[in-house]
């Protein structure tokens, strides 16, 4: 039996199951445990791909629940070098509106207790973070948008609650006064967890409310969230459709050698 393969990996949610040409499942064990869902792997654009959804096949894994290290760790086993993850995200800042989409640069950790490093020893191994996304796959993330007419932001920081809970009031205030952007419940520890395994990582923001804390803004529900990332699932798989063609062959970014030095 010949051993599913992959170059390009993508993170998103139950709408995205048809993303990929001519699809096959896959069940891949790991040493941290299942993955969220059996891996789809097809192609697009020519290119091999494989999917998978982050809170399941049924969007039965909240944000906490999710073991992100068996995630990576299939895509690492299948010969992913590459990993797009959007996720649908609130709004920090009223410049930053619901429909648009961040290709953010930084993320801000504020989770607590995820498993969220493959060293846990003997070695001890501190792999930098000060830069956690591929700036290649950014840049064609934000050239892709751009080409399709998507109201992108080129940078941005997003801070990663613990969730499933949404933030106070005082909460989402503290973030924005930052100047932080974006404000999500996935993006750590799997951003950094690719960068462990150096695998390169894009995130993709698709902005679907305003976060509480922003001024003469409603709570947020669920159903809003769900109803606008719905409205928008089109426009994502276009924007994945144009970026995975447009990636270079060749890796020339600082991620592939990211545990170089990292070992003590």
């Amino acid at each position: 039996m010949v051993k599913p393969s992959a170059e390009i990996g993508v993170f998103g949610g139950s709408g995205f199951h048809d993303l990929l040409d001519n699809p096959e499942e896959h069940r891949i064990n790991t040493p941290f445990g299942a993955p969220s869902a059996p891996v789809m792997t097809g192609t697009i654009g020519g290119r091999r791909v494989a999917f998978m959804p982050r809170h399941g096949t049924n969007h039965e894994l909240p944000p906490h629940m999710i073991n992100y290290r068996a995630n990576i760790w299939a895509m690492k086993e299948l010969g992913v070098t590459r990993i797009l993850g959007p996720n649908a995200c609130g709004s920090l800042q009223r410049n930053v509106k619901p429909g648009d989409f961040v290709i953010c640069d930084q993320f801000v950790d504020r989770t607590w207790g995820r498993k969220d490093t493959f060293y846990d020893g003997p070695i001890t191994t501190h792999v930098s973070s000060a830069d956690p996304y591929c700036p290649v796959m950014r840049q064609v993330a934000i050239d892709s948008a751009m080409k399709l007419g998507i109201c992108v932001h080129p940078t941005g920081t997003v801070v990663v609650i613990q969730g499933p809970r949404f933030s106070t009031r005082a909460e989402s205030r503290w973030f924005a006064s930052h100047g932080w952007e974006v404000i999500n419940m996935t993006q750590y520890p799997e951003a950094f967890l690719a960068r462990e395994l150096e695998i390169c990582y894009v995130n993709i923001s698709l902005i679907t409310d305003y976060d509480v804390g922003t001024e003469n803004v409603a709570p947020v529900s669920n159903e809003e969230v769900v109803r606008v990332a719905a409205e928008n699932n089109e426009k994502v798989k276009a924007l994945i459709d144009t970026m995975i063609p447009a990636f270079p062959e060749a890796r020339d970014c600082p991620c592939g050698s990211a545990l170089e030095g990292a070992a003590f």
